[in-house]
């Protein structure tokens, strides 16, 4: 497919285009200030200004582009000092390379030449849109991590933290979480749950999902429907559900019991993963390791796990996520003695408000990053055994 050339693009234009971008990012620092409309005007204004000002030197945009983050840096540190200079250099070096990705015209580049104007308006606003989206979602996260590191016991930042003073800071935080007896004994149920409740939850997805991609098996969907249920039905549904149905058996308040419910909550996962991975399956291999003497065990484990382990593990890793980070399920089905690490931290919001929260949540945001890393890897692992990627 050829691409569009790159034409530079008239100041106007430039300047247009670099005036929407300094209002959105006003709003921003308009409300961070207490006056919205006043930070959207000034930022439309300055960064239309400039990219009026520079289109024009689109040829020498590397010392341009080392001005306006001088610019924007001054700015920052008359604004709110040295904290302000680190936000002023990340604007500006966001600001220059913006203007003159606009005003080169290279924001076409990786376009079709025959894309109307209207379709670049589109490409790109849909791009935004996304990107709203994920700043909406991830924000609340990159506010928890560095508020965990709080020398005070408070949820906000204090004037310390934002002067980037050393005093500010602290691990205080974390050293309660693992010095602290109630945590710690949370944390070890959680630990003796969750992995539990994972190879509960691998076995009876994976077995299951194998089981519904024959295609004589019947009532299939219905089965499958049935399956996936929990993670369809609210939770608090299943947790009551649960509870009248453990009790009667005896399993409420019990180790066997949560686990149980957690299996429950997990299998969904790796039946949806591991069905993912059959879709590509080649079932010509199972009848040839049959015709060669092989029993159907011996198949599956040399055979059929070896490709279909990706998604295995990829279900595993899901289903261990949805066990560690559960509290709804284990306040119903759970006692004190199966107190886990989320049903700790909703005690310690309810009744007493402690810092120590921020801390073990953020290190959940870490174990749950590296996992979903995991997932990630081995997606494009399957891919790249079943031939649906080259790398």
């Amino acid at each position: 497919m050829a691409l569009t050339p790159v034409q530079p693009q008239t100041p106007a234009f430039t300047a247009g285009m670099s005036a929407l971008a300094g209002g959105f990012a006003g709003i921003f620092v308009g409300t961070a200030n207490g006056s919205t409309g006043l930070g959207l005007a000034i930022g439309a204004v300055l960064l239309g200004a400039l990219g009026f000002i520079f289109s024009a030197l689109y040829k020498q945009e590397k010392p341009a582009r080392w001005g306006v983050l001088a610019l924007f840096v001054i700015l920052g540190v008359a604004m709110a000092g040295i904290p302000g200079a680190v936000m002023g250099a990340l604007f500006g070096w966001v600001f220059g390379w913006f203007i003159f990705w606009i005003a080169t015209g290279n924001y076409r580049s990786k376009l079709p030449p025959y894309a109307t104007s209207g379709q670049v308006l589109w490409h790109f606003t849909f791009r935004v849109i996304c990107g709203a989206i994920f700043v909406f979602l991830i924000t609340p996260i990159l506010v928890v991590m560095p508020l965990s590191f709080n020398a005070e016991d408070f949820f906000t930042f204090t004037p310390e933290m934002l002067q980037f003073k050393a005093e500010g800071y602290s691990l205080k935080h974390y050293r309660d979480f693992f010095t602290n007896d109630d945590w710690q004994q949370a944390l070890w149920n959680s630990v003796a749950i969750a992995p539990a409740a994972t190879v509960l939850s691998v076995g009876f997805g994976t077995l299951a999902a194998i089981g519904l991609s024959q295609p004589h098996v019947p009532f299939r969907r219905a089965i499958m429907a049935i399956l996936i249920s929990p993670m369809i039905v609210p939770l608090i549904i299943s947790a009551a559900g649960m509870y009248f149905f453990y009790s009667r058996i005896g399993l409420q308040g019990t180790y066997v019991g949560v686990v149980l419910a957690h299996a429950a909550l997990g299998i969904p996962f790796v039946i949806i993963t591991v069905t993912a991975t059959l879709v590509g399956f080649d079932r010509s291999l199972t009848r040839a390791a049959a015709n060669m003497g092989a029993d159907p065990v011996t198949t599956f484990f040399k055979v059929q796990m070896p490709l279909i382990l990706p998604g295995v593990i990829s279900g595993g890793l899901f289903a261990f996520i949805t066990s560690f980070d559960e509290v709804v399920v284990v306040l119903f089905v759970g006692s004190a003695g199966q107190k886990t690490l989320p049903w700790q931290m909703f005690t310690g919001l309810r009744e007493q408000i402690s810092p120590t929260i921020l801390a073990v949540a953020t290190i959940l945001v870490v174990i749950s990053i590296a996992l979903l890393t995991t997932v990630e890897m081995l997606r494009r692992r399957s891919e790249r055994l079943r031939g649906m990627s080259p790398s």
